[in-house]
């Protein structure tokens, strides 16, 4: 049996060229029935774009199949993420308490749309404006986890770097700096920063330890350049959990965190 799409927007392509075949139209007549040109339904069935509310609309039209696509489209567009990463979704969405350790970039939850655009931009350099767009935007909507009734502590260790590494230009971190020091006003968000001063770090790859208050077993989740891993081991979390606290120890304290990023706010001019 093949593999199933790694995401939303293959997922759809592979429906979408099913559907075709099925009809017995080749792509430039689904183009031409669809009014978009051909090259782009080449992308979507590819998974190289995620197809757009209109287009889903113009398949429903085409293929006679009334919200059948519009729905599709919709649903994987309130999930679109890889499939590795989809188990770490679902425990974030429940955690009590996430502890996340940033020694390179800051981590998701924290980041402003023009900031996680210059990452997205430079991590998929060959996806166009809209892939960019819809990537962000997924980004942008786990912010969600804040309107919970009970939103989760969220603990950040951000290495030094992550403050002076320039993401999208000046501007961009300057707005970054700022956008920080408004969410850690926040009860459930705590900041620190491991300065260089610290010298050799407990870790030197990201990481995160969600804990959860209803019994359920605490989590690792990891990520290397290719996927991410939900680790629920209890040796492996706890071992994890006992770095972050000697990372915790080595870094500076919230208030003084919060200090530095001030002044490397100021440093970001435009």
């Amino acid at each position: 049996m093949a593999d199933e799409p790694l995401d939303g927007a293959a997922y759809l392509g592979v429906e979408v060229r099913a559907w075709r075949l099925e009809r017995g139209f080749s792509q430039r007549k689904l183009a031409e029935e669809a009014r978009y040109g051909q090259q782009y339904v080449a992308k979507v069935e590819a998974g190289e774009r995620l197809a757009s509310p209109e287009f889903a609309d113009a398949c429903d039209r085409v293929f006679g199949t009334p919200g059948t696509f519009a729905r599709l489209r919709r649903r994987v567009a309130e999930r679109g993420y890889p499939n590795w990463f989809e188990p770490y979704l679902a425990l974030e969405q429940r955690a009590t308490t996430i502890l996340d350790f940033s020694p390179t970039l800051i981590m998701g939850l924290l980041q402003t749309e023009r900031y996680a655009h210059a990452v997205f931009r430079k991590v998929h350099p060959r996806d166009d404006a809209d892939a960019t767009a819809e990537r962000v935007a997924r980004r942008a909507r786990r912010r969600r986890v804040w309107d919970r009734r009970h939103p989760p502590l969220l603990w950040v260790v951000l290495d030094e770097s992550c403050l002076r590494r320039s993401i999208g230009g000046p501007a961009v971190m300057r707005e970054q700096m700022g956008h920080l020091l408004e969410q850690a006003d926040s009860p459930h968000v705590t900041l620190q920063v491991l300065p260089y001063r610290s010298g050799a770090a407990a870790a030197h790859l990201p990481f995160d330890v969600l804990k959860f208050d209803d019994g359920e077993p605490d989590a690792l989740y990891v990520e290397n350049p290719v996927s991410g891993q939900v680790i629920d081991s209890p040796t492996t979390v706890m071992n994890a959990a006992v770095t972050y606290d000697r990372l915790r120890a080595d870094a500076l304290s919230p208030e003084e965190s919060l200090a530095l990023i001030r002044d490397v706010m100021e440093e970001w001019i435009p």
